[in-house]
């Protein structure tokens, strides 16, 4: 096959993954965990900032929640899983 006619499945898997339903991946409050088990959780599951880690923590303890992040829905499932079994309630809702 020549060189121009080849598909690029880099290129392909990329336009998949844009063309994947959105994902929010919502944090949500309780009165079990502190604020550092919270932040480290964060900043070891996301590639939040530290600052970040902090601010979302805070809003989730003044709000009740706060969007971490939003992916595709099979990257979100993962989330959820990963900071349930830190002991954190972590959602995931699409993106509508």
């Amino acid at each position: 096959m020549p060189a121009q006619t080849r598909p690029n499945t880099e290129v392909q898997g990329e336009q998949s993954a844009r063309l994947l339903p959105r994902y929010r991946v919502v944090l949500h409050n309780d009165d079990v965990n502190t604020f550092d088990h919270v932040i480290i959780s964060i900043l070891k599951l996301t590639p939040l900032s530290r600052d970040e880690a902090i601010q979302r923590t805070l809003e989730a303890d003044a709000t009740g929640a706060a969007l971490l992040l939003v992916t595709h829905q099979e990257r979100a499932e993962l989330y959820v899983e990963q900071f349930a079994s830190r002991g954190l309630t972590v959602t995931a809702e699409p993106d509508d």
